[in-house]
């Protein structure tokens, strides 16, 4: 059955790819710089088979650490699996290198004595090049941990790796030829990703069958389903522009893997309905799989053909303004409260972490509701704040000044640091996890299982502790904002991403340090948490302080230059960022104090309850047995007299 799967996949795929460069027109030889048939055919058809090594890597390597016990023996088949696709994961990226540098330079791919400088400069002088070696070398750096890993850790290192390199990798698809450049890369990785999760983890059940396996990849396919049908959506409405694109050739395409789509969410339903509970009967139940595998390589096919060929919406001209030159795109309107509140600036990758930070938690809630166990209600709405908040701060209108404006940089650093924290820890999502989450007996490791052994590691304990969470969350200010990495923050998508991984998870573990409940380090006592947060708080003022009274801009030839004619100077934008710091920091400090005074009150209420309790079983013992020794003492003191 498996090589009947994997042949299905590959004809499939094959063939798609030629109907897709067929309709499209992506293979014709253009007028000019022709590079030959080789590599106008190559391009896609390297393309689609590199997707297929990726989803051969990440699909594998995701069912083995979540589905499959540790040390089995489908396990270990599952990891050779992953081995090979990441081997040819490489190859595969670097054949498509040399096809991609073909294409670039309208030449036909020969070895001449003028090929190895020409190459190289391409992969490092050129975005495209840039990120194919950056592909390259992330995927044989996953290959190599496969290759050498000796326990589950390295192996989610492994699939860390092969995520990063599809980050790479998504640079290249027409997203960069769009005014929504940032929404399609992020559609477009989101996409990938878990079509890769959801393709190999398919392909990956032909070497685990059992049937509590495929139960548990039912349930991945269905999150893999969910997002690869809501950033399909999202990419494909920049890229064809309206529902006016649809009738082109290109929407066509689209068309058709959207079919293929829906094709597979029908037959998932199929698989977890029926197929399912009839697993003997592996001939039906095989034929589901392989049929499935079939679809996957249409979709990926016209995927491949897709990336190959030119949207029907324009790439919006460059202008000759400052900001456009900078970032990209024109200045938004004038900044405002109205602005910052009520527009929208989608950011497609928080926008389905919230979306299954609020789905997962209310699943949640749900199962212990229905085995009659309570959940506060409070948490819930404290929980689902916080993830409003995180919504307004990566996809509100505050979004699209952020690169363009300092203030607004720091309102979204201070919403992430601060404000988004003390809403989201009192939530106690790892709590609520370990309840409703039923623990494994197979020695598989479920999320139950990760979320113990991540809380529970060296590294977890470490980061966790109430004193370095505070050091990290004091230096993030002053290493961020007076190194490169502010530049590259505020300058590239990646690394505003990176920026808001960063300073969401250092106030969320300072906060939780001082007023969390999910387990973790043991916290030192109310008033040294105090002690941390006042000192901490105050080192924080002193930086808002610092930038507030500066004469110096940070990035003057960025924020300085983009152009603004609202009356206020980058530098006074940049004082105000500092009072922002300053003052909008003070709120959640207050809360915080708060949150720990109540805990603490609440801590020796219930110590005294306690002892009120002991007092009242044992007619208090220990208060007659302290008074019978001060008697002795006494007794004593007045015999020696």
């Amino acid at each position: 059955m498996a090589p009947l799967a994997a042949v299905s996949l590959v004809v499939a795929g094959l063939a798609a790819v030629l109907v897709g460069l067929a309709v499209t027109g992506a293979a014709q030889t253009p007028l000019l710089l022709d590079p030959g048939a080789f590599v106008r055919y190559g391009v896609p058809i390297v393309a689609l088979l590199t997707s297929l090594a990726a989803a051969a890597t990440l699909g594998p390597l995701v069912l083995a650490l979540f589905a499959v016990p540790v040390g089995s023996p489908a396990f270990e088949r599952l990891l050779r699996l992953a081995g090979v696709g990441a081997t040819v994961w490489t190859l595969g990226e670097l054949f498509d290198a040399l096809l991609g540098y073909a294409q670039a330079i309208g030449s036909p791919l020969r070895l001449d004595a003028t090929f190895g400088a020409g190459f190289w400069q391409y992969l490092t002088d050129t975005d495209a090049g840039l990120s194919r070696l950056w592909g390259i070398g992330l995927a044989a750096a996953a290959a190599i941990v496969i290759a050498f890993a000796s326990g589950p850790w390295l192996l989610a290192g492994a699939v860390v790796l092969a995520a990063a390199a599809l980050v790479a990798l998504s640079q290249l698809g027409h997203q960069g030829g769009t005014a929504d450049h940032d929404v399609a890369w992020g559609g477009l990785f989101l996409h990938v990703a878990f079509a890769a999760a959801w393709l190999g983890g398919l392909g990956g059940l032909l070497l685990a069958r059992d049937k509590p396996i495929v139960e548990r990849y039912s349930s991945i396919a269905l999150v893999c389903f969910l997002v690869v049908a809501g950033s399909g959506i999202v990419s494909a409405w920049v890229r064809i522009g309206g529902f006016a694109g649809l009738a082109t050739s290109y929407g066509a395409i689209v068309v058709i893997k959207a079919v293929a789509l829906l094709a597979l969410g029908a037959l998932g339903v199929v698989h977890r309905a029926w197929a399912i509970r009839r697993l003997p009967r592996r001939t039906a139940f095989w034929g589901i799989v392989v049929g499935e595998l079939a679809l996957m390589g249409i979709a990926s096919g016209m995927g491949a053909a897709l990336a190959s060929s030119a949207p029907p919406v324009d790439p919006t001209p460059l202008g000759t303004s400052p900001s456009e030159l900078l970032t990209g795109s024109p200045l938004p309107p004038d900044p405002s409260a109205a602005h910052y509140f009520f527009g929208v600036a989608l950011d497609p990758i928080w926008l389905a972490i919230v979306l299954a930070g609020g789905a997962f938690y209310l699943v949640g809630v749900i199962r212990l509701a229905r085995r009659g166990d309570r959940w506060p209600v409070l948490r819930t709405v404290s929980w689902f704040a916080g993830l409003l908040a995180l919504l307004w701060a990566t996809n509100g209108g505050i979004g699209a000044y952020v690169d363009k404006l300092f203030s607004a940089h720091m309102i979204m650093h201070m919403a992430l640091g601060m404000l988004i924290p003390v809403l989201l820890v009192p939530g106690a999502p790892v709590t609520l996890a370990l309840r409703a989450i039923a623990p494994r007996k197979d020695g598989s490791r479920g999320a139950r299982e990760w979320i113990l052994a991540a809380v529970h590691s060296r590294y977890g304990r470490f980061i966790a502790n109430p004193y370095v969470a505070a050091v990290i969350f004091v230096l993030s200010l002053w290493v961020f904002y007076y190194t490169p990495l502010f530049r590259w923050a505020a300058t590239t998508h990646l690394g505003h991403e990176w920026m808001i991984v960063h300073f969401l998870i250092s106030g969320y573990l300072f906060t939780q340090s001082l007023i969390g409940v999910d387990p973790g380090p043991a916290r030192p006592a109310h008033a040294v948490r105090l002690v941390i947060l006042l000192a901490t708080m105050a080192v924080h003022a002193f930086f808002g302080l610092a930038v507030m009274s500066s004469t110096g801009l940070l990035l003057a030839d960025w924020f300085g230059a983009m152009g603004w004619d609202t009356g206020v100077s980058a530098l006074q934008d940049q004082q105000r960022a500092g009072g922002i710091a300053w003052s909008v920091g003070e709120l959640p400090t207050l809360a915080l104090a708060i949150a720990v005074a109540i805990q603490w009150a609440r801590t020796d209420t219930r110590e005294q309850r306690r002892l009120d309790r002991k007092a009242d079983r044992d007619g208090d013992a220990d208060l007659e047995a302290y008074n019978a020794m001060l008697a002795r003492v006494a007794a004593r003191d007045d015999d020696a007299d």
